[in-house]
């Protein structure tokens, strides 16, 4: 007796989202998700870059006013805690409420996807004669879903990738967040660099009368790491006051191409459990939009398997995300990422009225590129 379900999307996240929404038609296909309605929310700055600007365009999608906030600004402030230094640099990123737009994403699944939400998946089995066995639960009770394929969709903490492929280790951090009513006389965007608490880095974000602030720590003391840099930070004249709520999880950051994996025999990996994540910006929405992408595309590839169609299809985002790689080092190493905040390569000044500090950032883009030229 064949399983119920062709496809079982374990994560409905952006990458699991996209998936579901793009299957093709005819297959017989569910997804369990943890979140729920009110459940985790990911500590995340909520910042769609354009990368991942680029990749909703793919699909022609607009984002619903519900999913954006104020305010929406155009300059990050880079402070260095190690040299000191200070920087702003013009940005294009999209402000919006992180858990609505998850909500948006899972709201575009067709209704021939059966969704279990929240259910939570605590074990997965190998079947004898083929396929899959998810024990979950989900409305109080354990319950048991078989399928033929299996995607893991299920972020950092992929129980997919733990099961199949325990072997592939990848660099983690905990990711530590936390909202405060707003008390910054402006609002601000500001990413924090400091190497006695991480080698990797902290973010600050305005939201909707909140100030966000949150980083990624080795997971040893993360928790006194997170509290000393706000310390530091409160010196330099940032406020934060009392905490309206505290987040965490963790977070990957890949170090080389070994740590992205696909997966096989039936099994595949999208989005941040597969590893497609940037190493630099940690930012991986558009990964996971374009694995999501590439996985449906690969589900009706003919003459070639599923599974040899999605790895030699997601080449080409591998190799983008390791040549990020290459951009670590002028971000993470603090003596080339003071040459290059020293030099004040791609900075921009800012002015009092906002007017004059839009012809700056024109006046500094131009100067860029005709030093390019």
């Amino acid at each position: 007796m064949p399983p119920p379900y062709d496809i079982i999307i374990l994560g409905l996240g952006p990458a699991g989202a996209t998936l579901a929404r793009l299957l093709p038609p005819g297959i017989r296909a569910a997804a369990l998700d943890k979140k729920g309605g009110d459940g985790f929310r990911k500590p995340c700055g909520g910042l769609l870059a354009p990368d991942a600007q680029k990749a909703l365009a793919r699909f022609d999608l607009t984002l619903p006013k519900e999913v954006l906030v104020d305010p929406q600004i155009f300059s990050v402030r880079t402070l260095d805690l190690d040299s000191g230094l200070t920087r702003y640099y013009q940005r294009f990123y999209v402000n919006v409420d992180r858990h609505r737009f998850d909500q948006w994403m899972k709201s575009l699944i067709p209704h021939t996807v059966d969704i279990f939400d929240p259910a939570e998946c605590t074990r997965i089995q190998r079947l004898p004669e083929g396929g899959f066995r998810l024990t979950f639960r989900y409305q109080g009770k354990e319950q048991t879903l078989d399928t033929r394929l299996l995607v893991g969709a299920d972020g950092a903490h992929s129980l997919v990738r733990r099961t199949f492929y325990p072997d592939r280790k990848i660099r983690r951090y905990v990711a530590v967040q936390q909202w405060f009513p707003e008390q910054n006389q402006t609002p601000f965007y500001s990413c924090v660099f400091d190497s006695k608490r991480t080698d990797c880095y902290s973010w600050s974000i305005s939201k909707d009368g909140c100030f966000i602030f949150g980083g990624a720590y080795p997971a040893e003391h993360c928790r006194a790491r997170f509290e000393a840099q706000k310390k530091s930070l409160e010196q330099l004249g940032i406020s934060f006051g009392e905490p309206i709520r505290t987040e965490a999880c963790e977070v990957l950051r890949p170090a080389s191409l070994r740590e992205f994996c696909c997966g096989g025999e039936g099994v595949f990996l999208i989005g941040e459990a597969a590893g497609f994540i940037s190493p630099s910006s940690l930012e991986g929405i558009s990964s996971g939009i374009q694995s999501a992408l590439l996985l449906a595309q690969a589900l009706t590839a003919s003459p070639e398997t599923p599974e040899r169609a999605y790895r030699r299809a997601a080449w080409r985002l591998r190799l983008k995300l390791a040549g990020k790689l290459l951009k670590c080092p002028f971000m993470y190493w603090p003596f080339l990422r003071r040459l290059v905040m020293s030099s004040g390569l791609g900075s921009i000044r800012l002015l009092p009225s906002g007017g004059q500090n839009s012809i700056a950032i024109l006046k500094n883009s131009f100067l860029v590129r005709r030093r390019k030229l």
